[in-house]
């Protein structure tokens, strides 16, 4: 886990967390009552910044935003929540997604993925 002195995390009532919760946090993460979080969750409240090409990105320093879990909410194992994302009370977001928008409450998020099997 990264979390500057700055940040606050706040886990709700009853939530369940699987192993391998990665929280990056330089201002706010907020996890509802009663939510359950997967296999290797990732959270991040913040981006490099990267305005100027002519100076290097580890020198451009982040933008901030609140993530936030609605209550009673299911995250899939593997999946990656950006900053700035709000997820809706009562949603569930399958496995393997990478959130980069707010999902509103009561939702069901699924990747569509397609296998391709050649045999030669």
């Amino acid at each position: 886990m990264f979390v500057t002195d700055k940040a606050q995390i706040v886990f709700g009532k009853n939530v369940f967390v699987n192993k391998g919760l990665s929280i990056s946090a330089q201002k706010s993460v907020i996890i509802g009552d009663n939510s359950i979080l997967g296999e290797n969750v990732k959270i991040y409240d913040q981006n490099h910044r990267f305005r100027n090409k002519k100076v290097t990105i580890s020198k451009q320093g982040f933008n901030t935003s609140e993530v936030s879990i609605g209550e009673n909410c299911w995250i899939g194992s593997n999946v990656t929540i950006l900053k700035g994302v709000h997820i809706g009370n009562n949603s569930i977001v399958g496995a393997n997604c990478l959130i980069y928008k707010d999902i509103p409450e009561n939702s069901i998020v699924k990747l569509h993925e397609e296998l391709t099997i050649t045999t030669y």
